[in-house]
């Protein structure tokens, strides 16, 4: 059986709506893997997309990980399998692109980066890499003005994809040129799939202004975080969870400033993590490597930052503060101008010292 958060949160209690009235920052969320059941729904009947049955609970299962799906990584990424067949037109990015945005919003998360694959948004219409970052741009900057949240992007390729693509998609990046663009990243099959063949790659976003954030250690071990850090160079590395299984990658990761995009309840249903009570956050927070906590693909997970932030106090054992801390390493974290971030991180701090602390055990 794999895992439900909703076994152990619940959304009615007092600590649950205290820290949904906390701000928030989301560094690691997936685009693919927010989109509303409900739009997919909607989006299949009008473009008779296949389907078992045109309604929510019958989609779920295909689109969702649920409590009968094995809990491993071949398994989570078939849900996108499916889900690359809703990208059907302009129109389509543009609302999912809008309603992610309005989620997070609905969370009381103040700043996000959102992070979007254009290969995979390209590969079911005619559009070309620069029209999908368009578009995803275009709904960003109305969505952040609608719903009063900061919002950048982060453009991400698959690792287990070719090396020419990821150029390709960052020519596209550059000539569209959008300034809430402010990073490259890559995904995909970890395992078999180094990050060092992509040093080129990472090393001309870098020449070019933009940010390096790498998948790693998600689903394999801490070698492959080593081979992030020392081929990407990132700033950030997202899940990094097993660099826990490596005292000396632990150290390089700590020495090198690295700030891991920590995602619980994703890396229990992906089988990073085998049971909870192993999941390395507070330990790598008490090694004092930088951690931040991140829903990764919320509808795919079926959870919410809050979610998150709930299930990290009640699960894992970090108490309030820590908590707050991780917010503020995200601040401290974000892919912005140094007087922006600084700006973020003090607006932040003042926030939380004045945020409602849940009266807990812990």
């Amino acid at each position: 059986m794999n895992f439900n958060a909703h076994t152990i949160i619940d959304r009615q209690d007092k600590l649950w709506q205290t820290l949904h009235g906390w701000p928030k920052i989301e560094l690691h969320r997936h685009l693919e893997g927010s989109t509303r059941l409900s739009t997919l729904v909607e989006v299949a009947r009008e473009y008779d997309i296949p389907l078992p049955a045109y309604d929510v609970e019958h989609l779920r299962p295909y689109v969702q990980m649920t409590e009968n799906d094995e809990p491993n990584f071949a398994v989570f990424l078939s849900k996108f399998s499916v889900l690359r067949h809703f990208y059907r037109s302009a129109t389509i990015i543009r609302r999912i692109t809008r309603e992610a945005i309005q989620d997070a919003a609905a969370d009381n998360i103040k700043y996000m980066e959102l992070r979007f694959t254009p290969h995979a948004l390209a590969r079911q219409n005619e559009c070309t890499y620069e029209e999908v970052i368009g578009y995803v741009c275009e709904a960003s900057t109305l969505a952040q003005r609608d719903f009063g949240i900061q919002v950048r992007l982060i453009v991400s390729v698959n690792r287990h994809e070719s090396v020419d693509i990821a150029h390709q998609v960052l020519d596209a990046t550059l000539a569209v040129g959008n300034s809430d663009v402010v990073a490259m990243d890559i995904a995909g099959l970890e395992t078999d799939h180094p990050a060092r063949p992509f040093q080129p790659f990472f090393d001309r976003a870098r020449e070019n202004g933009l940010h390096v954030t790498v998948h790693a250690g998600e689903w394999d071990g801490a070698a492959s975080v080593r081979d992030a850090v020392e081929s990407a160079r990132p700033t950030r590395i997202g899940h990094g969870v097993r660099a826990i299984e490596d005292s000396e990658v632990v150290r390089l990761v700590r020495e090198h400033g690295i700030t891991l995009e920590v995602c619980p309840t994703s890396n229990m249903q992906s089988g990073s993590v085998a049971h909870l009570e192993h999941h390395p956050l507070s330990d790598l927070h008490y090694l004092d490597v930088l951690t931040t906590i991140n829903t990764d693909d919320p509808s795919v997970c079926d959870i919410t930052l809050t979610d998150e932030l709930t299930l990290a106090h009640t699960a894992l054992g970090l108490p309030p503060d820590v908590i707050k801390q991780t917010i503020l390493n995200a601040a401290r974290s974000a892919f912005l101008p140094d007087a922006e971030r600084m700006e973020l991180v003090a607006w932040f701090e003042r926030e939380l010292a004045r945020a409602v602390v849940p009266n807990t055990n812990r």
